[in-house]
């Protein structure tokens, strides 16, 4: 069992952010993938690299280096990942980044880790992690696939009328702290939109908030 260290979560803006890949393999791909999807300023360093990382080079999506992982480089960057297959040049990284105070998250190394990845469900502006903080990483996964198939798109449509109902009201120059958005939520608002009647649900939304 891995050593219990309890973890802080967060959400990190990394729009424009340098971060640092060291690695090439299809694990590196992964991370870079997810880090360019929050629009990360990405350099992967590594000897050889996988053909899909390559082509995002080519195309200027990211930079990459092809070259061993110098020490103390690792201090350019606001975020690292140690995605190699060796795990002395893992451990490097992380120590690198511990002396530099950048953060480094080391794949599949718990111990050389400032920080973990949780398994992540995207449906529009609505994210749910699952993590188990370093004990299995295929639980993660496995919890994730079942909130991915509850979590339709039905919830980005709830999530724009909350968020559009939320903006009226301050507009109104009213406080929509107070108000019983749980009790709109939880009345069949999910069902009428699934059912297509967004018209219903606003209704029902705004139903909600007047007797609250």
């Amino acid at each position: 069992m891995p050593v219990e260290r309890r973890q802080y979560p967060v959400n990190l803006i990394l729009d424009g952010r340098p971060c640092l890949v060291v690695g090439g393999g299809a694990v590196a791909r992964r991370k870079v993938e997810g880090l360019i999807a929050c629009g990360a300023m990405v350099t992967v360093v590594a000897p050889d690299v996988d053909p899909d990382l390559a082509a995002l080079a080519q195309s200027g999506v990211i930079s990459v280096d092809r070259r061993a992982y110098q020490p103390g480089e690792v201090a350019g960057y606001r975020l690292a990942v140690a995605a190699t297959d060796d795990p002395a040049v893992n451990r490097r990284v992380f120590d690198d980044g511990e002396q530099a105070r950048v953060w480094v998250n080391a794949a599949d190394d718990p111990a050389s880790c400032s920080f973990t990845l949780p398994s992540v469900v995207r449906r529009g502006p609505i994210m749910v992690t699952v993590a188990t903080g370093g004990h299995s990483p295929a639980l993660s996964t496995w919890l994730r696939r079942h909130v991915e198939a509850e979590l339709g798109e039905e919830y980005v449509v709830l999530l724009t009328l909350l968020s559009e109902e939320r903006a009226a009201i301050r507009a109104a120059g009213r406080s929509t702290e107070g108000l019983d958005w749980l009790s709109a939520l939880d009345s069949n608002m999910l069902d009428l939109i699934r059912a297509g009647q967004i018209g219903k649900a606003r209704e029902r939304l705004q139903a909600c908030l007047s007797s609250s």
